[in-house]
């Protein structure tokens, strides 16, 4: 019996001595198992590798700084590749187009770069893109806070603004000295433009100097719609601007400074020979073009654009008295750019949004173009985009027209426009009318109104 229970307490000690041991090891595999080989906690395990695509329409110098900023990306960001896609090299219409495909397609689209606030508000519009609100929230950022303009739908977030396009006018400041005119400053109007205009022509036949040239865009067609409104469509009540006094009043300026005082190149001219702006200006044809900041490196591009003259800038003009904007805000201009957006069927959307955040707000050697951000330092990239050739720029006009004391600019609209494309060919349609028929402004302005309010009503309201 004794030795029955001293075998039987042998046993139980056995087995405490297995249990205590498997706990022991158990806790050092577990100890073991929390560190990597460096002895480092397998919580800071890497993450995930993942890749995602960027698409944008870069011809091939935007290509340049767009991989030189992505690499830029990749090295803060170890774990994410960027695959850049170039839909369609310097074509944003036709790159939409391709875009629009690719959607429809069911591709998973990531992080994708778009024209303008329009071009986004369309795309969300149609469930095409994520809203960026939870990304936003995390961050704890407040986009007005961020960017200039902010693009919404439903109260949620679509776009985030990858650039900041200002526009002013570029004058060739050795013909300015020529007929002693001071280069303008905030405050000029349209009506002091078209007498400079008129000063500054010179010459006959093909050795004249138009005192300025006008391109074929919207822009041209009513100015003060595209830089001192916050909508080029619609008022804040959602009603066409078409009738607005500006209309009236630009259509007649346009045609006056061609048939009247023979200062700018005829509209019809223009269109013929598919003139090209920066040679209008640049060839010394003309003295005065209203452009915006992606013509600043051009003055010290000389070897493309041949020239001897120094180029000076202007705020562009303000609207008379006489024609003011229903909706004017005394003064201030409006700001555009490009926006960055993410696909509704990306599959990397956190990836997708921390690649949007640095595109927009990297302070990179790299950019070409003022950020969409409002934290950014725009004289930093105003002394990059000049570089070596500061004897071509009158460099203080350049600051004071972008950024001077008395320059503001407008919040973004809170108008928004599904049926921009029908409401430009409106207003280009009615343009060419004005400008290359009899018809009288107000019958022309007429049937603007009157075919804005059925497109507004058609699709605006749905």
């Amino acid at each position: 019996m004794n030795q029955k229970k001293s075998t039987r307490n042998f046993l139980v000690s056995i087995c405490l001595m297995l249990v205590v041991f498997s706990v022991l090891s158990g806790c050092g595999s577990n100890s073991k198992s929390a560190e990597n080989s460096n002895g480092a906690p397998a919580g800071d395990k890497k993450e995930e590798q993942v890749t995602i695509k960027y698409y944008n329409w870069d011809n091939a110098d935007q290509e340049i700084g767009t991989k030189a900023m992505l690499k830029e990306f990749e090295a803060e960001n170890p774990n994410i590749k960027v695959e850049q896609v170039i839909l369609v090299p310097g074509n944003s219409v036709e790159m939409l187009k391709k875009l629009d495909f690719l959607i429809s397609s069911g591709e998973a689209v990531d992080v994708v770069s778009v024209p303008s606030e329009g071009s986004v508000v369309e795309r969300a519009a149609r469930n095409a893109l994520a809203p960026l609100d939870e990304f936003y929230k995390a961050e704890g950022l407040v986009p007005e806070d961020e960017y200039y303009v902010n693009p919404k739908i439903d109260g949620k977030y679509y776009g985030m603004q990858m650039t900041a396009g200002y526009q002013f006018v570029l004058l060739n400041k050795d013909a300015l000295d020529e007929v002693g005119l001071p280069v303008p400053t905030y405050g000029w109007t349209w009506d002091d433009y078209r007498d400079y205009a008129k000063k500054l022509t010179k010459g006959e036949g093909v050795d004249k100097r138009y005192g300025s040239y006008f391109h074929t865009w919207q822009l041209y067609m009513n100015a003060p719609a595209q830089t001192v409104m916050k909508d080029p469509f619609r008022y804040d009540d959602g009603t066409t601007i078409l009738s607005d006094p500006t209309y009236k009043y630009f259509f007649q300026l346009r045609k006056d400074m061609e048939s009247v005082d023979k200062s700018a190149k005829p509209y019809a001219d223009v269109l013929a020979a598919k003139l090209n702006y920066r040679s209008e200006f640049f060839s010394g044809d003309a003295a005065m073009i209203l452009s915006g900041s992606f013509m600043i490196p051009d003055p010290g591009n000389t070897e493309q654009y041949p020239h001897d003259f120094k180029t000076a800038f202007a705020p562009v003009p303000l609207p008379t008295q006489n024609a003011l904007p229903k909706d004017y805000e005394g003064g201030k201009y409006f700001v555009g750019g490009s926006q960055l957006v993410m696909g509704a069927t990306s599959k990397h959307k956190d990836a997708s949004f921390k690649l949007m955040r640095f595109m927009t707000t990297a302070e990179s050697e790299s950019r070409t173009e003022f950020s969409g951000s409002k934290k950014s330092d725009q004289n930093a990239l105003i002394d990059r985009l000049i570089g070596d050739n500061i004897d071509k720029y009158d460099v203080d006009s350049l600051r004071n027209t972008l950024f001077g004391p008395d320059i503001k600019y407008l919040d973004a609209t809170q108008i928004v426009t599904k049926s921009s494309s029908d409401l430009t060919k409106i207003i280009d349609d009615g343009f060419s009318k004005f400008m290359l028929s009899n018809d009288s402004i107000d019958d022309v302005q007429k049937w603007m109104v009157d075919e804005a309010t059925k497109i507004i009503n058609e699709k605006e309201s749905k």
